[in-house]
């Protein structure tokens, strides 16, 4: 009893000492005035006020406190003289009294004992004491009683046992056992008059009588006690009802029933807590959960007090509880999301990955908050990286000293030994919390800090904690920086990590392999005896005066006294220092495994947080408004000054130095209380404490991880009296402890925050010796030892130095460096450090424009590496590129060089293009001009035939053209460039309403040059229109256009427009038909193909003049030959195709515009013979040889399948009566092309095909379609046909061979099958080749060919 203090709310007790109180304690002194290793005193880390509630299982001052049961509080009974007494010292009687309730009938009379079993007020007692009462009055301790009617009550008489509804008793109640038997011999404590001890003799059938019946009971307990005991348990002693306790262990075992004999005995029984079901089972569920048990009755409530305390003890302040006056975090639902569906899901292992200062620990607190308030609340257990050890197997290891930590503490708030508590390793813990459904999760933060030599065989280490998890079925939530997971992440075996939900988490090539060993490993984050780096005075010292107050610069000191500082990762180094790197977009290589990734606060997140920090907009900087880490710190800074101006804005520099500043001035203020200090004396205390920060800062760039040793934090932060340079006075090591500017990590101190730390690191960094050692690889000789690598994870405060170098010199310093980087990855580009460092800088300078050629050359390189099969940092892929500072312009200028480099489809990973395509997706009036700029470009994609830049910036904006399209059509009207033009027909035809809308803007336009295109893309859009509307706005359009008699050369167009319009055709036909006739170029054919239905006599009168003009073999009369084309009714085609023989016979010249008209008709099928088969015989039998000629070509190419059996049929027609030499010529070129040439204009297909913009697919080659090739028996039957035609006379042999040399000259691979089929059949071709033919295709062909 003694020590106790004060009873406190909640049903709390605090130590006299205040020991008791939940949160993070003081640091205790030894002897010698130092702390200890912990930094914390374990009994002031004793679990306080539940999480679950008011009065749940708790600290100080609960049963599980001082005194408690379980305590060697003072045994006020009188010990039984049976057996031996075992351990007297389990049980605290006096707490157990006062959790005792004594059941009362309305007159007074008492009917036995009760005792809660859970924090509802449930009522534990015997059937008896409650058996037939309407109502029962209960009594506490403190004069608490309440009434209780029958219908509180449900009674188990077939167990001797009931359980009664309460309110306001207040008392706190004692834990059940969940053994399934009670083995004979164990020694147990129960009230029987006095507290005494008995012991459990066999499980026995007993009798119990009831007022209304007698019921039996098997497996009762026979309790071995003396005679005063068991006279003091017969039937209305008052003892019925009582909990029997464990005597090791402090649980209720059973409960005493008075009303229970045999036939031997009538006295001395006790019921047992065995499962059940029920309403008893339903209440043994809620004690085991919320009431701690320890020992053999250890429960899921036990495993969560300890490892409840274990987060107390080792997570951030007050992670469970909170502060009242700190302010709550912002909830990032996604990650939140993500990590609930991990804790529901089989896969053991997930990565929290996230750079310094992004909330990965906030994460891990809120997570172990979620899971002890929830409605199941389950086992959370902290761990910290600087906690393990180098001889550490497994995380089980370190598991096993943090459970250990958490029972010392939990055993010093229950006033015993640690052992009493049994056995709490993590493997029992695990199994137990398993069986409850309520798996243990093991939150490791930080395992960066792991000591080096852990770190150098973290496979290893990694796979004997996959072997544990699988065992034990516990779960395993890593915290960790990218630098870590890329390693350990890889490391573990398939099929643990937990995949983000739709594949989000990147995964890694090595995954689920298993990493080789350090040896083969480059990412190796060192080993023992790691060497530090170099300190240097480019930073100098920047915070709270500490310049004036001699802030440390130079070279950090050696490692050991006399021993030469070692190159890191230098020249010999096994691992070469170097990581895993990829094979850029496409490519997994460099990857990170599946992991949640943690970044900056979404936009909404941030402006949630800087409301509840009360942060004003625009006191911070865009790229620093969404950090968590900033948000907090600028926080506690204007809450220091809170009359202070809001300037800015402010970047992470600016908000680092003035918290650093406020640090220093808090340690200084509390360092001053002591010894008097006012006014300027504590100001230039302030000074002193930054130069001892600084001092700090640069001794922990030697060995390690980052971290002090406990010698150098005692040398810079003195425990005692300080020296006389820092002004004296005692407590530097409290002060700055108490204020949190530094905590303990493992074995030694490192700064708070991470991001801080490589803050202020940076600026004590040799920059040029750590870039030699990291990148440049300088021979520099190591005397005493091999060197190693310094750990990934350290690469912020290298990065932190060259931002520097950009903040104090600007860009002429930072870019030489930055080239040398480059040259480097360039030399190797496997190497990590210097892909990590020039990434990161890139990204982290606050604006990138200064280094553009940098960034162009970076380019260059990567197109290069690509092209030649090397493998590209996985640094530089997609993602970095869209992250850079720079304006919009520059990086759709980056990526257009960069698309160079993308992998041909189905590559994994994302590809530069599809970047764009998300830039365009979620910008649209951003970056639709800036992809115009790219149509200059006319480089070809490697990756994907048939398509250029320019072709891809045209495909992009037609495939997400519903972003902004009315925009799309200024855009592109603007660029004034043909590719544009080409996408304008292709959304004319596709989107007529939004050309209609922008022709209707552009015809009302100030600018010639708009309402020209009104004109053209108006033409375009008619045919295609699909309502009034449009027409309506072309109308508009056309008679605006009309009204303006300055752009007379315009009105052509017009009426075309308006003759397209049945509205208003009648009107103005005549008018567009003088137009036409006269040959105005802004009048096209097409515009008269619908006037041909309603009005065929005047239109075929003025295609008649179009084409009996003098120009007809010009590109007039070739429109309007290809408009006829499309006119396939029959009565108007057959009076077309009497045109056309007329126009040909009277105008030769025209005999090419009337072949692409064949060819079109031909391609039309065959529902165009009777009409074409007449016109075209007609022409062979009797036209100019000019048109022979031209049809002869058109007649003897492949074509499609629709068009080959009338081709086959004319063609036989020409060569059975042709014999001029000029069209057999003419029928051999055609036969040797095989394909014939494509068409001119735009390919639309390529535009359009929406797969091509997101895939790269570049589609089909030929501009004929599929078929449109000749077999080549086919073509070699043709030239021979032709050829025996030729040589009957020596004009036609002679233009024979000559067309063959022709042919092998200009057709590709003409030359190679011509002496093919020369060799393969040389008697054939004897009479047909010359022996000149002969020797020029041997030549062209470089074969021997038969003579």
């Amino acid at each position: 009893m003694a020590g106790r203090g004060p009873r406190t709310g909640g049903g709390r007790r605090d130590d006299g000492d205040g020991s008791g109180q939940w949160g993070r304690s003081g640091h205790s002194r030894r002897a010698d005035g130092r702390r200890t290793q912990e930094g914390r005193t374990e009994q002031g880390r004793a679990f306080g006020r539940s999480v679950y509630g008011e009065g749940t299982y708790g600290g100080p001052g609960a049963y599980g406190g001082p005194g408690a049961y379980g305590g060697p509080g003072g045994d006020g009974g009188t010990r039984d003289e049976t057996g031996d007494p075992g351990d007297a010292g389990a049980v605290d009687t006096a707490r157990v009294d006062a959790a005792l309730v004594r059941i009362r009938d309305l007159a007074g009379r008492v009917r036995g004992l009760g005792f809660l079993a859970d924090h509802e007020g449930t009522l534990l007692t015997s059937h008896e004491t409650v058996d037939g009462l309407a109502r029962l009055v209960l009594h506490a301790t403190g004069d608490r009683t309440c009434l209780v009617a029958a219908d509180a009550v449900t009674p188990l008489p077939d167990l001797n046992l009931a359980l009664v509804r309460t309110e306001g008793l207040d008392v706190e109640p004692l834990p059940l056992t969940e053994r399934e038997r009670i083995d004979a011999g164990t020694y147990v404590r129960i009230l029987a008059g006095c507290w005494r001890e008995a012991r459990v003799l066999a499980a026995t059938e007993v009798t119990y009588t009831a007022t209304d019946r007698f019921h039996l009971l098997d497996g009762a307990l026979e309790l071995a006690i003396g005679t005063a005991g068991r006279d003091a348990l017969r039937l209305g002693g008052g003892a019925a009802g009582g909990p029997v306790l464990d005597a090791r262990t402090g649980a209720v075992i059973g409960v005493l029933g008075t009303a229970l004999h045999t036939a031997e005995r009538d006295a001395g029984f006790a019921v047992p807590l065995r499962p059940a079901d029920g309403a008893l089972a339903a209440l043994l569920a809620r004690n085991a959960a919320t009431v701690p048990g320890y020992g053999a009755d250890l429960n899921l409530a036990g495993i969560l007090q300890l490892t409840t305390t274990s987060v107390g003890q080792d997570g951030p302040p007050d992670a469970l509880t909170g502060h009242p006056d700190a302010v709550a975090p912002v909830e990032r639902a996604d990650i939140a999301r993500e990590l609930a569906a991990f804790t529901d899901a089989d896969r053991p292992v997930l990565g929290l990955v996230g750079a310094p200062g992004s909330g990965r620990t906030t994460e891990l607190a809120a997570l172990a908050a979620r899971r002890a308030r929830g409605e199941r609340p389950a086992p959370t257990l902290w761990l910290r990286g600087a906690d393990l050890t180098d001889a550490d197997d497994s995380v089980a290891d370190a598991a096993r000293r943090t459970l250990a930590r958490a029972a010392r503490i939990v055993a010093a708030s229950r006033a015993v030994r640690p052992e009493d508590l049994g056995d709490v390793t993590p493997e029992h813990l695990a199994r137990l919390a398993a069986r409850a459904g309520r798996p243990l999760l093991l939150l490791l933060d930080g395992p960066e800090e792991m000591p080096p030599v852990l770190a150098h065989r973290l496979a290893d280490w990694t796979r004997g904690t996959a072997a544990w998890l699988r065992e034990t079925g516990a779960r395993l939530v890593v915290a960790c920086r990218e630098e870590h997971w890329e390693r350990a992440g890889s490391a573990f075996p398939g099929g643990l990590l937990h995949i983000p939900e739709g594949g989000s988490g990147q995964t890694c090539t090595a995954a689920g392999s298993g990493c080789p060993g350090c040896s083969a490993c480059s990412g190796c984050s060192g080993c023992s005896g790691c060497s530090g780096w170099s300190g240097s005075s480019a930073g100098g010292a920047q915070a709270g005066g500490a310049e004036a107050a001699g802030a440390p610069v130079g070279r950090a000191v050696p490692v050991e006294e006399g021993e030469p500082v070692c190159v890191p990762g230098g020249a010999g180094d096994p691992a070469g220092g170097e990581g895993v790197t990829g094979a850029g977009p496409g490519g997994t290589a460099g990857s990170l495994p599946p992991c949640v990734r943690v970044g900056d606060l979404t936009d909404d997140e941030g402006r949630w947080a800087r409301a509840r920090y009360g942060i004003p907009d625009g006191v911070l900087g865009e790229r620093d408004a969404r950090h968590p880490l900033t948000l907090r710190l600028l926080s506690e800074v204007r809450a220091a000054v809170p009359d202070a101006p809001a300037t800015g804005p402010l970047d992470r520099h600016d908000v680092f130095a003035a918290y650093l500043d406020l640090m220093c001035l808090r340690v200084a203020v509390r360092l001053a209380a002591a010894g008097g200090l006012r006014g300027t004396a504590v100001r230039r205390l302030a000074a002193r404490v930054a130069g001892q920060v600084h001092e700090a800062a640069r001794r922990s760039l030697g060995a390690g991880q980052g971290e002090l040793d406990r010698t150098s934090f005692e040398a810079v932060f003195p425990w005692g009296p300080a020296p006389a340079r820092l002004g004296g006075g005692t407590g530097w090591a409290s002060a700055v402890l108490t204020e949190g500017l530094l905590v303990p990590a493992g074995g030694g101190y490192r700064f708070a925050h991470e991001d801080l730390a490589d803050w202020i690191q940076g600026m004590h960094l040799d920059l040029d010796e750590a870039l030699r050692a990291l990148v440049h690889r300088a021979s520099r000789p190591c005397e005493t030892r091999t060197p190693v690598p310094v750990p990934h994870h350290r690469v912020g405060p290298v990065v932190q130095a060259l931002l520097l170098l950009d903040r104090q010199h600007g860009p002429h310093q930072l870019d030489p460096r930055l080239r040398e980087l480059l040259d480097a990855l360039d030399h190797d580009t496997d190497s990590w450090w210097a892909a990590r460092l020039l990434a990161r800088t890139l990204l982290q300078v606050p604006d990138a424009t200064p280094y553009t050629e940098v960034l162009r050359l970076l380019c260059d390189r990567v197109v290069a590496w690509r092209r030649a099969r090397r493998p590209v940092p996985a640094e530089f892929g997609p993602a970095f590129w869209t992250a850079l500072p720079v304006s919009d312009a520059e990086r759709l200028d980056l990526l257009r060089r960069l698309v160079l480099a993308d992998p041909a489809p189905p590559a994994a990973g994302d590809r530069y293009l599809d970047v764009v395509a998300g830039l365009l997706v979620d910008a649209p009036g951003v970056v639709q001009p800036l992809l115009t700029h790219w149509f200059t470009d006319e480089r070809p994609l490697p990756a994907t035939p048939h398509a250029t830049v320019a072709t891809a910036a045209q495909a992009l904006l037609h495939t997400h053209r519903h972003r902004a399209l009315d925009q799309l059509t200024e855009v592109l009207v603007a660029c004034a460039h043909r590719r544009a033009d080409e996408l304008l027909e292709v959304l004319a035809e596709e989107e007529p309403s939004a050309v209609c809308r922008a022709v209707d803007r552009w015809a009302h336009d100030e600018r010639p040059a708009r309402r020209v295109a009104a004109v053209a893309f108006g033409l375009r859009a008619a045919p295609h229109l699909r309502s009034g509307a449009d027409r309506e706005l072309l109308r508009h359009t056309a008679l605006a256009l009309l009204a303006r008699p300055a752009d007379c050369t315009l009105h052509g167009g017009a009426l075309a427009l308006l003759v397209h319009d049945p509205h208003t055709r009648d009107g103005y036909l005549s008018a567009a038909l003088r137009h036409f006739a006269d040959g105005d170029p802004q009048f096209p054919p097409s515009a008269l193909v619908p006037a041909l239905t309603t009005h065929p006599e005047p239109v075929l009168e003025a295609f008649r003049a179009r084409l009996r003009a003098p120009d007809t073999g010009g590109p007039e009369a070739g429109a309007a030959l290809r408009t006829l084309a499309e006119v396939t009714t029959p009565a108007l085609a057959r009076r077309v195709a009497d045109l056309v023989q007329e126009a040909v016979r009277l105008r030769p010249e025209s005999a090419g515009h009337v072949a692409c008209y064949v060819d079109r008709r031909l391609e039309q099928g065959p529902t165009a013979r009777p009409v074409l088969l007449p016109l075209v015989t007609g022409l062979l039998d009797g036209g100019p040889e000019q048109v022979r000629s031209a049809l002869a070509t058109v007649l003897a190419a492949a074509g499609t399948p629709a068009s080959r059996p009338l081709r086959r049929e004319l063609l036989e027609f020409l060569l059975v009566r042709e014999q001029d030499p000029a069209v057999l010529a003419a029928v051999l070129h055609a036969a040797a092309q095989g394909d014939g040439e494509g068409g001119l204009g735009v390919d639309r297909s390529r535009i359009r095909n929406r797969s091509w913009s997101v895939s790269g697919d570049g589609g089909a080659g030929g501009d004929f379609g599929e078929g449109g090739y000749r077999r080549e028996d086919e073509v070699r039957g043709l030239v021979h046909r032709t050829g025996m035609l030729l040589v009957r006379t020596p004009e036609g042999a002679t233009r024979f061979d000559r067309g063959l040399v022709d042919l092998g000259r200009h057709v590709p691979g003409f030359a190679v099958r011509m002496a093919r089929w020369l060799t393969d059949a040389p008697d054939d071709w004897a009479a047909v080749v010359g022996p000149s033919a002969r020797r020029m295709i041997e030549n062209l062909a470089g074969v021997r060919v038969p003579a």
